[in-house]
């Protein structure tokens, strides 16, 4: 089991250290400050920084990070991220020996036209695709390729733990509510998430299990999302990438 400490950044990011004694891989610094801090505070060395996306809340703090290590940058091949050395697309493997570590890439276009994930030991980095019980927005891709992204990671194992990039959960699980109002196990989440941030503790990871039972937009076959989603739109939605559509925009307008 590898292990992995959030490092908190601007409103709700996650800057995630995977790390052991000695060496730490950094994921999606966003601002160096808090990771150099806290580097120095655990004596680690860093040996990489990895990044799931080009938005600058996830590689912002790239160029400082850089001029205190001679560290290799990993990257989508099709966007630009700054001081990258490894550009990834999908099929591509990662070793790092250090950490005992291994990780898969995985292209999950939509809210970016490159973004993509990494993932292994059970462990899922995917940036601002998939959130706790909610998605990003399509920014740079079309509601096909994100519902194609969301089920590419759904599709691996329950037990995979879920570190995405921001703290929305408690946002996201009340929305999935008023979609999903008589789902068991998300009032029994809602509970569970709001006692989280009442004590300021992270509600990540979340697990593929949890999001599976949860999390409205991998669950866009079933009857209460499409009827919740056809009612929203006015008119019966008779495909489950029609309703992903629909939930998205309405998630956009959600207050």
């Amino acid at each position: 089991m590898i292990n992995v400490f959030p490092i908190c950044a601007f409103k709700d990011n996650y800057i995630w250290i995977v790390h052991d004694q000695h060496s730490a891989l950094i994921i999606d610094p966003g601002d160096a400050t808090p990771v150099l801090v806290w580097l120095r505070q655990q004596r680690l060395q860093p040996i990489a920084i990895l990044c799931t996306h080009h938005h600058h809340d996830h590689t912002g703090g790239i160029p400082s990070l850089m001029q205190e290590f001679a560290i290799p940058v990993y990257g989508p091949a099709n966007e630009k991220i700054p001081g990258l050395t490894h550009p990834l697309s999908q099929g591509d493997t990662l070793n790092f020996p250090e950490l005992s570590l291994k990780l898969d890439v995985l292209d999950i276009p939509g809210h970016t036209a490159g973004h993509i994930a990494y993932y292994g030991q059970d462990c899922l980095f995917c940036g601002d695709t998939l959130f706790a019980c909610g998605c990003g927005r399509i920014f740079e891709g079309s509601a096909q390729q994100m519902f194609d992204s969301l089920q590419k990671l759904a599709r691996l194992p329950d037990e995979t733990l879920v570190y995405c990039a921001h703290e929305y959960t408690l946002t996201n699980v009340r929305f999935a509510r008023t979609i999903d109002p008589d789902n068991l196990e998300l009032i029994k989440l809602e509970s569970v998430v709001e006692k989280k941030r009442e004590q300021n503790i992270p509600t990540l990871p979340s697990s593929l299990a949890v999001e599976k039972a949860t999390n409205p937009f991998l669950r866009c076959d079933q009857p209460a999302i499409i009827q919740s989603a056809s009612q929203y739109a006015g008119r019966q939605l008779d495909n489950p990438v029609s309703v992903f559509a629909t939930i998205r925009d309405w998630k956009n307008n959600f207050r």
